[in-house]
This record gives C-alpha cells, structure tokens and sequence, in this order.
C-alpha cells in the first residue's frame, strides 16, 4: 500500500472512529449540560491545540515537510489553543467568553479547512512521513477537533429551548 493510501484511510478511519466515540460517549454528556458548560468542556479541548507547533519543530518533523504547511497549521493552531484559553479565562465575564468561544470556533474550523487545502495542495498524504512524530495529529486528534467545531458551531447558531432561556435569564438576574 502507498504511504498515500495509508495517510489517507488512517485519516478517514480516525474520523470514524471518532464519530463512534462522540455520539456514544461524549455528545450525550455534552447534551445533558447546559449551553455554556459544554462550550467550556469543548474549549477545555480546544485550549491544548498550542501542540500543532510541533509541525515547526525541527527533530518532531522531517525537513521535507512543506513550509507552507507547516506554518500555517502551526500557528493557527497556536491562535485557536489560545483563544480558547482566553474563553476559559473570562468564564466569569460571560459577554467576553461567548466572543471568545465564537473566536476560537471560527478560527479553529478555518484553520482545519485550510490545513486539509494546504495538504492536498502540497501533496502531503504522499510524503505523510515527514510529519515524524507528528502524524499522530491529522489521524487521532484532528478527527475530534472538527467534530466538536461542528456541534459547537451548531449549538452557537441553533435557537436556545425556551426553559433553557428562561434559566439563563435567571442566572443573569441574580
């Protein structure tokens, strides 16, 4: 099998793999909390993604591995982990968290949709090796990122249940 073919169905697989685990584990826990507890358990996620610089990190990668990858996943991965981090941090000023959740959605989605761009357009599932030890990124932690990019974005948009607004007000009012 070409390492082409291989990057290309361990990527697929992790998405289905994923999906599994989501829908079964994790997206009714998520459910069974409110709006803004579950966008903090998924900014939580989300604040570990400063580890994509590892795909600038000479010894981590191969020194075939495209600049123009590299980069651009890395530090649009930086800017999402922090601002996640920054929606972690104003919790308790819940204007600043909601921007800073809609931030980190919109500029982390961005980011994976351009990085998979970036990858078909450098060819990278061929020369998947020299990614080193950060392979393990597109295949098992990428899969999960989009997936809760997804529902976050979709609950961001989504009318709020009228006894879910009734709750928030109240907690606002007090």
């Amino acid at each position: 099998m070409s390492t082409q073919t291989i990057f290309q169905m361990q990527l697929v697989l992790g998405y289905v793999a994923w999906l599994l685990c989501f829908s079964v584990y994790i997206l009714p826990r998520l459910r069974s909390m409110d709006r803004f507890e579950a966008q903090r358990a998924i900014a939580t996620l989300h604040s570990f993604r400063f580890f994509g610089l590892v795909f600038i990190l000479p010894g981590v990668v191969g020194p075939g591995l495209p600049a123009s990858f590299a980069t651009f996943a890395a530090y649009w991965d930086l800017a999402t982990g922090v601002l996640a981090m920054l929606a972690l941090l104003t919790v308790r000023i819940q204007p600043l968290f909601w921007l800073f959740v809609v931030a980190f959605n919109f500029v982390g989605t961005a980011d994976l949709i351009l990085d998979y761009y970036h990858a078909i357009r450098v060819g990278l599932p061929a020369m998947a090796g020299q990614m080193g030890a950060a392979y393990a990124i597109p295949i098992i932690y990428v899969p999960i990122l989009m997936i809760t990019h997804v529902v976050a974005l979709y609950w961001l948009v989504r009318p709020q249940p009228k006894a879910a607004r009734t709750l928030a007000s109240a907690a606002a009012a007090a």
